[in-house]
């Protein structure tokens, strides 16, 4: 038996069929919604024509060659910047921050050198081990760009406070002590011409693959295939019996006005005050096109219940104890690898994504050829 059991239309899925497809294997794709690419679909807005990213702005970017080379068989990559802008006590600036942010704010005109002396001045130096997202911040940019850019933002981001973070959230503070306010420092970056739903419909576009939207895999449905790829949250596939693991979701409010709204792509709100953590302007990520009209959408950030739609794992102390419990399970499961962002509850970019996928599918032939077992995780969830 050659059939291949593939839970999850997203990238993971849709990586993980083409490859195995091409193998020469039967792959079978599932998914309880109603469109493939997950939470990186995109359609058509019915009243503006704006291609919108309806779970939310999704920019490709990476240094990943074979990735970018991947991606790009599947649909024309257009040039695209992204270029965040911030707006705090009624003033706009430039993210991340950079030599404009730090005289802006400042009301300076610092060379890049002079910059660097007064960040390294105002950053509290008595913060030697940062153990907390508020310690971090603080540590390199001090405590005024830290309450204008990052605290309010973060509190309504994460629903607590900085000081109840780990500052692994903030693994790296980009402070760039010039005027490039790229949002990225990735090698490559642009935007699909035709969106991301229908680089994941090419991608699934193959003989060897069907696809079942609108159905959900269930557990004992594994046993008529030869493995399982499973990219749905790890704590669903064994019944949430250690718990279910917490998330943040995402509430967007969408508004159609004329003209151009705001100018930009991605606009963060970092007043507390401000209810909503961004506004994204659809139009904006697709410079190419022209339209009239445009949609925006307010996002809201809350904790995930049951029936919403995970985006962000929590992953402090309480979820790292059950994930443990649920690596322990998954161990024990014969024929069945858990990929993906919720498949291994981990936050993971698309191209991050992607690559894992191909590594995946590699490493699933590789097994076969060698008469292997497959492991449950090919990529430490805990790491």
């Amino acid at each position: 038996m050659k059939k291949i059991g593939i839970v999850g239309a997203g990238f993971s899925g849709a990586v993980i069929a083409r490859e195995l497809a091409q193998a020469g294997y039967e792959c079978e794709v599932f998914d309880g919604r109603s469109h493939v690419a997950g939470n990186c679909h995109t359609e058509r807005d019915a009243e503006t024509g704006v291609m919108v990213h309806a779970y939310g702005p999704h920019i490709f970017h990476t240094s990943n060659e074979k990735v970018w080379n991947y991606v790009r068989q599947f649909d024309e990559f257009m040039p695209f910047t992204n270029r965040v802008k911030a707006i705090y006590k009624g003033r706009v600036y430039s993210l991340p921050v950079n030599l404009m942010t730090i005289n802006q704010f400042f009301g300076k005109t610092f060379n890049p050198r002079e910059a660097q002396a007064f960040m390294a001045e105002i950053g509290d130096q008595s913060i030697a081990d940062p153990q907390t997202f508020e310690e971090q911040a603080l540590r390199f940019v001090g405590r005024e760009l830290y309450e204008a850019f990052f605290k309010g933002y973060t509190t309504k981001q994460w629903g607590m406070h900085p000081s109840q973070l780990p500052a692994s959230i903030l693994k790296r503070l980009p402070v760039r002590f010039n005027y490039d306010d790229n949002y990225y420092a990735s090698t490559f970056q642009g935007m699909p011409r035709n969106g991301y739903s229908y680089i994941v419909e090419r991608m699934l576009d193959h003989p060897a693959i069907s696809v079942h939207l609108n159905t959900r895999f269930e557990r004992d449905m594994a046993g008529d295939y030869q493995h399982v790829f499973y990219s749905g949250p790890v704590d669903a596939w064994f019944g949430h019996s250690e718990g279910r693991l917490g998330y943040r979701t995402l509430d967007f409010a969408a508004e159609r006005h004329q003209g151009d709204y705001q100018g930009n792509p991605v606009i963060n709100y970092c007043d507390e005050s401000v209810p909503w953590t961004r506004i994204s302007e659809h139009k904006h990520f697709s410079p190419w096109e022209s339209h009239d009209n445009t949609v925006i959408f307010k996002e809201y950030s809350r904790y995930c219940e049951e029936n919403d739609t995970p985006y962000y794992p929590i992953r402090l102390a309480q979820e790292k104890t059950q994930l443990k419990r649920y690596i322990e399970l998954a161990a024990g499961e014969r024929d069945v690898t858990f990929v993906g962002r919720l498949g291994t509850y981990r936050y993971l970019d698309m191209h991050v994504t992607i690559g894992e996928a191909l590594d995946v599918a590699e490493r699933f032939l590789a097994c076969r050829k060698n008469s292997e077992a497959m492991p449950a995780f090919v990529v430490n969830p805990l790491g």
